[in-house]
This record gives structure tokens, sequence and C-alpha cells, in this order.
């Protein structure tokens, strides 16, 4: 494991994990991938390719290993790397025990244990649908990544529903996990997603881990729990530009909405599909899921229909529709938007607004060629500021695209540095996109003072 981690190689590190002796035998690819959120080729790939560099597949493949930070060669959110400690020729020296935590499998997912030259007897392999128990700290440590800002009470519940679920998970260990999550997507639009993905996937792994074993009265709700926070996690993973992880995860979470029987919810992910799809450009697909989400057999409330119509609206803009039918349902749309009442806004899509709807009004005429359109709503949803942060960077990008697209390379450039600033801070990889897009329109420009600055910048934050 050293001689893997020291080659900061993270397909080297996952197989020297999968082979290790204390296993028993090598775990398998297929097994292992499903851990990742991969396929077996995959992770095959990963294995014997290149070294993978994208910073939030690293925190996600170390996180669900339970590497410790201070053996990483980059940084987890929260978990800064701390040197070893003596004189620099004692932190050179190996470590005289194999420092990394090995995971003992049972069941589907990994389960911490302890080092491979430290193993605790005491765990024992119990029968049936029960999986194998960690001791106390380990579950301790595992609430307390949880539920950071959980009551003494909170954490010792969920402690113990870690070591029997059967017994302990109840509907008020579920609440709690639930009010996390909705901390964590208020968090995201001020820190950005690589804060707040560590914390989700936890969550993830509690619903994956516990779902079989919770009473039968409470795997729903846990169920329901799960499909909200893996949306959520296919949203984080959007926006750090990991369109594989992301498509891993809103999967997951159609399967637990199915299982949970939560119609409305699955109505949402094929929305929040359509809006992957947009990034993707894939205009069919955009149109062809947008239009199924609408015409489901569930009951979405009534501001989540007025974004599945607007959705809809981008997606015949996409495929070259008469300006004049999206126009139509971004119309239907506002009205519907303006029929909400307030007690329909949650739990699905409670952002969406008459700001939300300004905003995505202007990507239907950037998508219809009108971008000096696009660039007036824009500017006037911005100028609201009630927008994230994270949020305020990526219209302000889109802006930029807008406003270059109408040859308007000053404005362009002053939008995009704006935006290249917040994205710095938010971590935001389609802010910085939208950004690169921006460079690229202004090419015809790029002698003069704006573009070249915006050029630079962005060569400057890579």
């Amino acid at each position: 494991m050293r001689d893997a981690l020291a080659s900061w190689h993270m397909g080297r590190v996952i197989y020297a994990y999968r082979s290790h002796p204390y296993h028993g035998q090598t775990l398998s690819q297929e097994l292992v991938s499903g851990w990742l959120g991969l396929t077996q080729p995959q992770l095959s790939r990963l294995e014997n390719g290149r070294a993978p560099e994208e910073l939030s597949k690293l925190i996600r493949y170390s996180d669900v290993l339970g590497i410790p930070a201070d053996l990483l060669w980059f940084d987890r959110p929260g978990e800064t790397r701390q040197p070893a400690g003596g004189t620099e020729d004692e932190a050179a020296a190996p470590p005289s025990s194999p420092p990394i935590k090995i995971v003992k499998t049972y069941g589907s997912a990994p389960q911490e244990d302890g080092p491979d030259d430290r193993l605790d007897e005491r765990n024992q392999k119990v029968d049936g649908r029960r999986q194998e128990t960690s001791d106390e700290p380990t579950a301790n440590e595992l609430a307390a990544r949880l539920l950071p800002e959980a009551t003494i009470e909170e954490l010792s519940r969920l402690s113990a529903s870690l070591r029997d679920a059967y017994r302990f998970l109840d509907s008020d260990v579920v609440a709690s996990v639930a009010r996390q999550l909705d901390r964590c997507k208020s968090d995201d639009g001020k820190t950005g997603p690589a804060q707040v993905l560590p914390t989700v996937l936890a969550i993830l792994e509690l619903v994956s881990q516990q779902v079989r074993d919770v009473r039968a009265e409470v795997r729903r709700q846990l169920l329901t729990v799960g499909a909200d926070s893996a949306e959520f996690a296919g949203w984080l993973y959007r926006d750090l530009h990991d369109p594989a992880s992301a498509a891993h995860w809103y999967d997951r979470a159609m399967e637990w909405a199915q299982a949970a029987q939560e119609l409305p919810m699955q109505g949402y992910i094929l929305l929040r599909k359509s809006q992957m799809a947009y990034g993707d450009r894939d205009a069919a697909r955009v149109l062809v899921l947008a239009q199924a989400a609408g015409s489901g057999p569930w009951q979405l409330p009534t501001h989540v229909k007025a974004e599945v119509l607007q959705q809809e609206a981008r997606g015949l803009a996409m495929t070259g529709e008469p300006i004049g039918l999206a126009e139509r349902k971004l119309g239907e749309a506002r009205t519907l938007l303006r029929d909400a009442v307030a007690d329909s806004v949650a739990p699905l899509g409670p952002s969406y607004d008459e700001g939300t709807w300004l905003l995505r009004s202007a990507t239907c005429y950037i998508e219809a060629g009108k971008p000096q359109l696009a660039a007036q709503l824009y500017a006037e949803a911005l100028a609201r500021g009630t927008l994230a942060r994270r949020d305020e960077g990526y219209y302000r990008a889109r802006r930029a695209v807008a406003c270059a697209l109408a040859g308007d390379p000053d404005d362009a450039s002053h939008e995009g540095l704006a935006a290249l600033e917040v994205a710095d801070t938010t971590s935001s990889q389609r802010t910085r996109r939208e950004v690169r897009r921006v460079v690229r329109i202004l090419t015809p420009w790029q002698r003069h003072r704006g573009p070249r600055e915006l050029r630079l910048a962005v060569q400057a934050y890579g």
C-alpha cells in the first residue's frame, strides 16, 4: 500500500487495496467498482491507464476506501494533511506497519476495520441479514462525520443505529439525517460542492449499508432520504463536471425513489436528467426527458410543473423549433409559478422562483439565437442580489457567454473575470467551463485588453 500511495496513482492504490492479503482473497473488480460508482471496465481502465487527475474523483475514491488524509498527495475538504512529527529524516522514514485502514467486507459496501497489523478479533461474522459491526469508536467517528452539528443525544442514537440498525435505526435517526442533508444543500450554495460532498457521500453510505437491516416500517423513510441524497449528489457531481458520477447517482436516486414508491421524486429526477443533458448539449434528450417528467403518473408540486415546462421550452429552442412555441411554454411556466402556493415549495426544487425563471428563460434565448435579449434577462436576475454565491458565479459566466455571442467583448470579459473569481472560492467546474467557452467565442477580439486579460486569467487558474 505504501508503494502504491507513493506513486500518486489512484488506480494503483485501488489495485493494491483489492489485492491486499488482509482480505483473504483478491476482491473482484466487479465488487469494488460498485462501491466506487464505476463499472468493471471503467475500474480496469482506471487501474491500468494513466493516473486520474480530477480532484473530485480522487476525493471520492479515497473517502470510500477510508484512506487517512495524511497519506494522500492531495487535500480532502476539511481534512488538511499534517506532516509527520519529528525530524525530516524521521518523517521520511517508512512507517513500521501499513498505515492505511483496510476494509473488511461483508455485503455490498465497505465498512472500516482496524489496520491489518492490529486486527480486532472481536469482530464477528454474523448470520443472515446482519452485516459485520464495527467497534464503538469507529461507529462514533462515522456518526460525527454524518452529523457534524448534531447534539450529543443525536450522535448517541446514530452511533447505536450504526452498530445495530434493526434495533436502533428509527424514524428519529432518519429525521436527523434528513436535517443534515438540508444543511448540506444550504451550505452548497455558499461554499461549493467540494465542501459538502464528503458528508453527502457518508449519508449515501449509511443508506446503502443499513437499508437491508432496518425494520420494514423505517425502510421506506430511509429510502426516501436516500433518493433525495442521491439526487443531490448527482447535482454536486454535475457542478464538479463529473458527468459519469452524476449519472450514477441519478440512476441510484431513481432506483431508491421507485423502491420507496415516491412518484413525484421520480418525475423530479427525470427533470434533473434533462438538465444534465443540457450540459452535454444533447438537445433531443433535453426535450424527451422534460416531456417525460411532465407526463408521468405523478402529481408534481405546481412550481416543479413550471420548471418542467420551462425545461421543455429549452429543449424546443435547442431542437430548432419556432421561437414562438418555446415562448408559449415560457409563458405557461410563469403563470404556473405565480399560482404556486408557498406550501408546495418543499421538498422538491425549493429554489425555483421568479429569478430562476428569468435565468432559465435567458438560456432559451441563447439557444434561439437571441443573445442580446438573453444578456438583458441575466442582468435583471443578477441585479436582484438573491442568488447564492456559487450560482451568481455561474450565471455571470452565462451572461458573459451571451455578451460574447452578441458581439460585446468588453462586458463579456468583465463578467467572465467576475465569474472566475467566484469559481475559485466555490470550486465550480461548471462555471470554469463556461468561462473557457467565453474565451473561445472572444477569439476574434483576442488582442483587445479585456479578452486578453480574461484569457490570461483562465490560463492562470488552469
